[in-house]
């Protein structure tokens, strides 16, 4: 499984990235505002960190402006993802794209229905959303799991990137079902990493350690 990093903030990327656990970067029109710096500066810099796919995503909701963006975003860096909504106009230029060996990541899933459709128009990856599903009364990662079974039986390239993942239960169930990609926020990384039985061995280690004659 590859872990991506949900995030544009430069410094967590490369604190992260040191640790060998970044296969690659999700950003998002919200994640990019936030740093307050320029689109397309960021995502270059990101490309020059992270060797892995990092996905931008286009703002316009039309085929044709889609596709200008997608073009303008894929000379960034080569390995930049085009980030494109589940819509009709989405599916077309996902379809378009993919003929032009521009690599395409479908956001904003939330049915096996759309992860086929996204699949079938040439999508590299595919993002279903589980916290947000979950905030529905659903369980998110079934839809993981059913995409999984389906792009596995029919011999699909498409890679699952499970998306909103809000705790470490997301990542473990997730990881179970099969999804080849987890997207985790950076403020979850380090709770990935830590247990408090942990840190209470490391306690009584160092505290006997200190017994030991010098």
């Amino acid at each position: 499984m590859k872990f991506f990093l949900d995030t544009a903030d430069i410094n967590e990327i490369k604190r992260i990235n040191q640790l060998g656990l970044v296969d690659g970067i999700t950003t998002n029109p919200s994640i990019i505002a936030k740093e307050g710096k320029n689109f397309e500066e960021v995502i270059k810099e990101i490309c020059s960190v992270v060797k892995g796919p990092v996905s931008a995503e286009v703002i316009g909701m039309e085929t044709e402006e889609m596709l200008q963006e997608a073009r303008e975003i894929a000379k960034w860096a080569t390995n930049v993802v085009v980030k494109i909504p589940m819509t009709e106009a989405g599916l077309r230029a996902v379809h378009i794209l993919s003929r032009e060996g521009i690599k395409t990541n479908v956001t904003l899933i939330f049915s096996v229905a759309q992860g086929l459709m996204a699949t079938k128009a040439g999508a590299n990856y595919i993002s279903p959303f589980v916290g947000r599903i979950d905030d529905t009364g659903t369980d998110g990662v079934n839809l993981v799991k059913d995409l999984k079974q389906i792009l596995n039986e029919y011999q699909f390239d498409t890679e699952i990137i499970t998306a909103s993942i809000r705790n470490i239960s997301h990542l473990q169930n997730a990881a179970i079902a099969g999804a080849d990609i987890a997207t985790i926020p950076g403020s979850l990384f380090p709770k990935l990493w830590s247990h408090p039985l942990t840190d209470i061995g490391i306690e009584k280690f160092l505290a006997d350690w200190e017994k030991v004659p010098k």
